[in-house]
């Protein structure tokens, strides 16, 4: 799906903001800012940054100027640690005995930045595994025999990139990073000492005690509340543009906070 397609999607399912947070690249926001006038949809230019961690941690940059000359060095940098780690990922899929290859995974990605959800569809496509939630399950995810996690971007260096680039940073779907509550807690007070402002408090994979905790725990540290429902088009078939599967409901106030602490920046 094409930024512009994915602005259209949400138009035509009456969402009033998106924000577009591609893996380690900005490549699609312009066009989708583009989209965002043209079909009546407030689009928020952002990232997703993977950063250096025990298991796997990502950092949501909301707001930010792509031209950023910091945040395009980290960009640049980034793009050279990406191809080396596509390429392991086909070798251990192959290691494996999946006949699955980075050129067929090139192919999914139209935008060129490939990523382990391309390498997913490539094995669903092939009835390796029966969806894309599986092959992360089961081969792809943090410590799984085909993940890969070569990033050396740290988190600091991260928020401060986003902060260089005048957006604010936010910790996403903290319970992938795998680790016990009291650590959790522990990791957030050192992000937030790195400048860390906010928490996803909404995300397609909790249920009401995980997003009560969830945003609990973001009140006690200080942190501002982001919410999205990790839409993949078809690379995770399973998730619906803003309503995650099938019952999320994020309040546009949640927006309306995220804006007003980026005034305060």
């Amino acid at each position: 799906m094409t930024p512009t397609e994915l602005v259209r999607h949400a138009a035509e399912n009456s969402l009033a903001a998106i924000a577009m947070t591609d893996h380690d690249t900005v490549s699609g926001v312009e066009e989708a800012l583009r989209a965002g006038e043209r079909y009546g949809i407030e689009v928020v230019p952002a990232i997703e940054f993977s950063v250096k961690s025990e298991t796997e941690t990502h950092i949501l940059g909301f707001f930010i100027d792509i031209h950023n000359p910091v945040l395009q060095g980290i960009l640049s940098e980034i793009i050279e640690k990406r191809i080396e780690r596509n390429a392991m990922t086909a070798k251990l899929l192959q290691n494996l005995g999946f006949d699955v290859t980075l050129e067929e995974a090139k192919s999914l990605a139209p935008g060129g930045v490939v990523g382990r959800a391309h390498f997913a569809r490539v094995m669903m496509n092939k009835g390796f595994v029966s969806s894309v939630k599986e092959a992360f399950e089961k081969y792809l995810a943090s410590g799984k025999p085909a993940y890969f996690g070569n990033q050396k971007l740290e988190a600091k260096t991260a928020i401060e990139a986003i902060h260089s680039a005048g957006g604010v940073a936010f910790l996403a779907h903290p319970h992938l990073i795998k680790i016990p509550d009291e650590r959790l807690e522990k990791f957030l007070d050192e992000l937030k000492t790195f400048g860390l402002d906010g928490l996803e408090g909404y995300y397609t994979d909790y249920d009401e005690e995980m997003q009560a905790k969830f945003q609990a725990m973001a009140e006690r540290h200080g942190l501002g509340i982001s919410g999205g429902t990790d839409f993949h088009a078809q690379m995770k078939p399973h998730i619906a543009i803003g309503k995650g599967l099938g019952n999320m409901a994020i309040p546009y106030s949640v927006l309306e906070k995220i804006k007003e602490s980026v005034s305060k920046k």
